[in-house]
């Protein structure tokens, strides 16, 4: 998978995609992930990429040409661009089900604001989808272009060495006919710390036992805690 990112710091990306399992996955060839800074495509010598909003009122607005003009560079190159993703509040809400299906595409670019906002031309002549990662604001949209490419590169087929790692955690339908459940509880050693045992299931070497254990903690955990979830799949 092939995902550019639009960016006015570019830097920012170095840190959280240069380490661990995204980095492995790069060097596999897994994944490429690009950050492009959007005053690359700035036409005049203060390369400006904002402006006064027309009608008036504050902050500054991101122009539509470097972002036009920024796109129309990478889908140049192969392969071809499957999405082209704007980071807004006012996108469709980010989860499992949705980073699931972007992660069957090919190539995708996202592209992060900040500021007051974009040039509504960048939404409705250029962006092919709006995401948005919840109900609060940033200071920009790296951030949740992070969040995103996290979650989508996770579930490209590789990345985490075992096809099936994804499937049992939270949001992962890891329960029985596609359940859409939380994660259940998981120990390690030692059994006993402080007088806090593991559960005697888990010791057992009873597969089937401990399977079923699991999935009743998952529904019961997601009971608790998400009831929505359960409200989906019911």
């Amino acid at each position: 998978m092939w995902i550019d990112l639009l960016t006015l710091f570019p830097e920012m990306f170095s840190g959280v995609f240069g380490n661990s399992i995204l980095k492995r996955a790069q060097d596999n060839g897994l994944l490429r992930i690009e950050a492009t800074n959007i005053r690359d495509f700035a036409r005049d010598k203060h390369r400006s990429v904002d402006d006064k909003p027309y009608g008036g009122g504050v902050g500054m607005v991101m122009m539509c040409q470097p972002f036009f003009d920024a796109v129309e560079s990478l889908q140049q190159q192969k392969p071809e661009v499957d999405e082209i993703i704007l980071l807004t509040p006012q996108g469709q809400k980010f989860d499992q089900q949705l980073a699931e299906r972007l992660a069957r595409k090919q190539r995708l670019i996202l592209m992060a604001g900040h500021y007051e906002g974009f040039d509504e031309r960048i939404r409705t002549n250029l962006a092919t989808m709006e995401i948005s990662i919840g109900d609060y604001v940033l200071t920009g949209g790296e951030i949740p272009a992070m969040i995103v490419v996290d979650t989508i590169a996770r579930l490209v087929p590789g990345v985490l060495g075992s096809a099936e790692s994804h499937l049992e955690e939270s949001f992962g339908e890891n329960g029985e006919n596609g359940e859409n459940l939380l994660e259940y509880p998981q120990y390690t050693r030692p059994s006993d710390f402080r007088g806090m045992e593991v559960p005697e299931v888990l010791l057992s070497g009873n597969h089937e036992r401990i399977r079923k254990w699991r999935l009743d903690q998952a529904r019961e955990r997601t009971r608790q805690r998400r009831p929505d979830l359960l409200n989906e799949t019911e």
